[in-house]
């Protein structure tokens, strides 16, 4: 395996790195079109489940983003407009965030599985101007349009739709010459919707050249890439792991990106196209590597893959371990939110300690405070904070827009709140506990779920597990497990005993799950997070 050039020294680059923010900044103008001077240079490779190969150079995506900003211009979407984009792993995807970047617009990201209410209450609450979408997004849209009044702009991709305009008829029209906006680096970028564990979901805004710049140490240090690298982001566009991962971390690099554009996951199918494709770097929600250890590896070759990441929660050594024997490579967990850029990560020179989230990323004091906002001592648990005082680190978001309040409540002294609880060893390893809303008291101790999962999914039984707190008359509440079995395996009172003495077993007696039900799947976040929150509603009977 090659070593990283990256970074080879993590505490020499942590006391070294800083981040230059300029007083003007547009990611279009000053990355993008910087890598197009390589007329040749590949930007993405995009396949489908048919077969079909896309290459796209990032001089193809000059001009198809230049010929947008021009079309959007004509239709009256200006600087400042917010401009959503709901669309799959089209390549259109990838024009739309980088015209809206280069025209000055605010990109609000969402993912396809918004339903016609989670449309309409978005475009209300940004007072979006333009909407970028799908058929099948299109006539949901349709349905509540007339509650929408601020959307006067409709464009839809692959086909042409009464009442919208359609994409490539537009660009094919449109001319290739653009002047990029001058972007001041503290002007509204991009805005997501960020759902959170409870609640109406918050827009996260983040500026033109904080985040982006901030997401060079993604790219960078974790990412590990290099412009000669094939980067893969399994994952969905609608979140923001795709601006890490799918846009400003592999960028940054110049890495070309690989884009499987399909319906649904498929394990098979993604091994296949590890083997087949050129593919050095991957990124995957746990989600898709414990399905991925599923499957029979060692009827797969991966020639060229050598860094694997893995986001969204923390990864259990058991899937580790798998991976890495089929693989020869070590998925790195990271750590970071909506909110923020990269906070903490395994990075390739830091010897990997399974379960934990690593350290902190360069560019970032991260620390865990106790509730008067002082630093806690190794192994006690406390919140996840980043130092934002005096100096505020490059990449943190600006506020929650239009929602002083909320901002207020994450924002106290020197520091930004993340909301999660973890630990810190020794050695500075960080190692998450829960959503602080997710964290189980019962009989006097604290118990986190994912220390009890990770315990489950060790049992071959196990294809993934989700805990929450459940009512007891006896001890007040005590630790449930929701369990979706692997295949060959068949629920009933003798595996449920198993899987108990297993965890009791494996991690500290007193937290083994003392009722399990099994179920077909667990309900999840559009970004692949298992929502523990409706679990545990529907334990407590809250609907």
């Amino acid at each position: 395996m090659s070593q990283s050039h990256n970074m080879t020294d993590y505490d020499k680059t942590y006391a070294e790195f800083r981040l230059e923010v300029p007083e003007f900044f547009n990611f279009a103008g000053d990355v993008v079109d910087k890598w197009a001077q390589d007329p040749q240079k590949l930007a993405m490779l995009w396949v489908d489940d048919t077969g079909n190969e896309v290459r796209k150079t990032f001089l193809d995506l000059v001009k198809a983003s230049k010929k947008l900003a021009n079309e959007l211009t004509a239709q009256g979407v200006k600087r400042d407009d917010v401009i959503m984009v709901v669309l799959p792993r089209n390549t259109e995807w990838w024009e739309t965030v980088t015209a809206s970047i280069r025209m000055g617009a605010l990109l609000a990201p969402g993912t396809t599985q918004l339903t016609t209410k989670e449309l309409e209450f978005r475009a209300n609450k940004s007072q979006a101007a333009c909407l970028i979408t799908t058929h099948d997004i299109a006539a949901k849209f349709e349905q509540v349009q007339d509650k929408c009044p601020t959307v006067k702009t409709k464009i839809v991709i692959s086909r042409p739709r009464e009442g919208w305009i359609f994409y490539d008829e537009a660009l094919a029209a449109a001319s290739e010459q653009f002047e990029t906006v001058k972007t001041r680096s503290t002007d509204n970028c991009l805005v997501y919707f960020t759902s959170g564990t409870v609640g109406f979901p918050k827009m996260a805004l983040h500026t033109h050249a904080s985040y982006p710049i901030g997401h060079q140490s993604t790219g960078r240090f974790w990412l590990d890439l290099r412009p000669e690298d094939l980067h893969w982001n399994v994952s969905d566009t609608g979140w923001a792991k795709a601006a890490w991962s799918s846009y400003f971390g592999p960028w940054n690099c110049g890495a070309a990106q690989f884009i499987h554009h399909t319906e649904r996951f498929d394990p098979v199918k993604t091994l296949e196209l590890l083997e087949r494709y050129p593919i050095t770097t991957m990124c995957g929600a746990p989600t898709i590597y414990r399905m991925l250890i599923l499957q029979d590896l060692r009827a797969y070759k991966f020639p060229a893959l050598r860094h694997c990441v893995g986001a969204g929660e923390p990864l259990g050594a058991e899937i580790i371990e798998v991976w890495k024997r089929a693989t020869g490579t070590t998925i790195r967990d990271g750590y970071g939110q909506t909110e923020t850029v990269l906070l903490a990560g395994s990075f390739p020179c830091i010897a990997p300690r399974f379960g934990s989230m690593g350290k902190p990323a360069p560019g970032i004091d991260l620390r865990v405070i106790g509730n008067h906002g002082e630093a806690l001592p190794p192994n006690t648990e406390g919140e996840i904070a980043v130092r934002v005082k005096p100096v505020r680190p490059v990449g943190l978001f600006k506020e929650y827009w239009k929602e002083p309040d909320r901002t207020a409540a994450v924002f106290k002294g020197d520091w930004y709140l993340t909301g999660d609880r973890a630990h810190v060893d020794e050695d500075g390893y960080f190692w998450f506990v829960g959503r602080s809303d997710d964290v189980i008291l019962t009989s006097g101790y604290r118990i986190g779920p994912f220390e009890v999962e990770s315990a489950l999914i060790e049992h071959p039984a196990v294809a993934e597990s989700a805990v929450v707190s459940s009512p007891d008359a006896t001890r007040g509440e005590v630790v449930k497990a929701f369990v979706v079995l692997a295949p060959g395996w068949a629920p009933g009172d003798e595996l449920a005993k198993e899987l108990q003495d297993h965890v009791k077993k494996v991690s500290a007696p007193y937290k083994y799950p003392r009722k399990i039900e099994f179920v077909e799947a667990l309900p999840k976040t559009v970004s692949g997070k298992i929502r523990r929150v409706e679990l545990r509603n529907a334990e407590w009977g809250k609907g």
